[in-house]
């Protein structure tokens, strides 16, 4: 899992980072944040949650909303940035892993390994990009959600408060009486039938 996890949280912010400073705000280029090392992007606690409790986070890419022509459009382009480059990275790991069956591009146990490994990596991306358009503070669908309906700030700032006890009480639920409220895992792996059709 690791490197999926690394790859895909790398590309999200790096793609956070590249929308803002294509909109015209140089704070994340200044901070070092276009490009795709992963040391310049991976918080250690948020990722080593994400390995042994299934919720992290990355470093958040900072931008000037001073900077942006359309602070309430360019907002939730930024945001969505890092989910759908997620989507996309899932698309292109699931394919290649496609062809790979598809033509039996080699046998043998490396086979099985690399099979399962672009599995994982696939996964891993839809299960970002679907976590990640949750509208619940402080995850990027929050931000699409608070810009597409034009919430004032005073308001957003009373609500961001409560996003992430909201959403670590909905996993904890989850995980404790099995119930999925979150469809997380349902949505990555109906991706997963679309891109890599088991028949």
């Amino acid at each position: 899992m690791l490197p999926g996890i690394l790859l895909g949280l790398t590309v999200h912010e790096y793609c956070h980072a590249l929308a803002a400073s294509k909109l015209g705000d140089s704070t994340a280029r200044d901070q070092g944040r276009i490009t795709l090392n992963p040391i310049r992007h991976i918080d250690p606690i948020g990722f080593l949650l994400i390995i042994f409790v299934g919720f992290g986070w990355a470093k958040p890419v900072q931008f000037n909303p001073e900077n942006l022509q359309n602070l309430r459009r360019d907002r939730a382009i930024i945001a969505a940035a890092g989910p759908l480059s997620n989507l996309v990275l899932g698309a292109i790991i699931a394919l290649v892993l496609r062809a790979i069956i598809h033509f039996q591009l080699g046998v043998g146990e490396h086979t099985l390994t690399l099979i399962h490994f672009l599995y994982v990596g696939a996964f891993i991306n839809f299960v970002l990009f679907v976590f990640n358009l949750l509208p619940i503070p402080p995850l990027d669908g929050s931000h699409i959600v608070f810009s597409g309906l034009n919430i004032k700030p005073e308001i957003e700032a009373r609500i961001r408060p409560f996003g992430i006890p909201a959403l670590v009480g909905l996993l904890i639920f989850q995980n404790i009486t099995g119930v999925s409220i979150l469809p997380i895992g349902g949505i990555a792996n109906m991706l997963i039938g679309f891109f890599l059709p088991l028949s």
